[in-house]
């Protein structure tokens, strides 16, 4: 009997141990907290190169569930339709979220969409070249009836761009690790066009257009700091 309390004594103190090695490896410190508040309507320029804003086009709004889950997670979203000279259409998809820790990560789009009704398929990771610097990058098709629109999406966590999934959970893991939470950013380009690579090749020369378009502290907000 003394030998059961004993043993039952020990595995009692192991779990308050672990309880308190957990609460006191808590992320506490919010990076987003000792930054500058982030204003994407502020950081994003009205005019891209020959880019403009499309006034006449409605941003589709998603659906009522998705919608509060976006809410929950992003502190700010910002959505837009850029028009060229030719007529040629981009849409631009910025949310931010200043608590990136593992139970408030980013809604990828290819989640995203499905939710909402499309087909989601040819998921692909890829390097978008930049003059700043290599930008890690999916891209996607989502289709529902005769939309067809392929979309280059990337996942900024804290100070860095990364592919979403393992290394976004390593990056999320990292920053635990010193105490700190990260914000993050989820930008998305997307066009209706049933030429993909054509689709693809329009966004890459906007997003660097963009790129070139912004200040340099805005820049490495949204794609992290290159080399970092």
């Amino acid at each position: 009997m003394k030998f059961i309390n004993h043993r039952m004594l020990v595995i009692a103190l192991l779990m308050f141990a672990g309880a308190g090695l957990a609460l006191a490896m808590k992320p506490t410190q919010k990076i987003a907290d000792t930054r500058e508040k982030a204003d994407l309507d502020a950081m994003i320029p009205r005019q891209i190169g020959e880019w403009k804003i499309d006034t006449s086009i409605v941003p589709i709004e998603p659906s009522p569930e998705v919608k509060a889950l976006l809410n929950k997670i992003y502190n700010q979203t910002l959505s837009r339709t850029y028009v060229n000279p030719a007529g040629q259409r981009v849409m631009l998809s910025i949310a931010y979220g200043g608590d990136q820790s593992d139970s408030m990560q980013v809604h990828k789009p290819e989640v995203c969409y499905a939710a909402q009704g499309f087909e989601v398929f040819n998921i692909v990771a890829g390097i978008l070249l930049t003059k700043y610097g290599e930008l890690p990058v999916k891209r996607l098709i989502a289709t529902q009836g005769n939309r067809n629109e392929p979309i280059t999406y990337w996942v900024v966590v804290g100070d860095k761009a990364i592919l979403s999934g393992m290394k976004q959970k390593f990056a999320q893991l990292s920053y635990g690790l010193t105490g700190k939470v990260p914000d993050g950013f989820l930008v998305r380009v997307s066009s209706i066009d049933r030429d993909r690579q054509s689709a693809y090749q329009q966004q890459e020369e906007f997003v660097k257009a963009m790129l070139g378009a912004m200040s340099e502290t805005n820049r490495a907000r949204i794609v992290g700091r290159f080399g970092a």
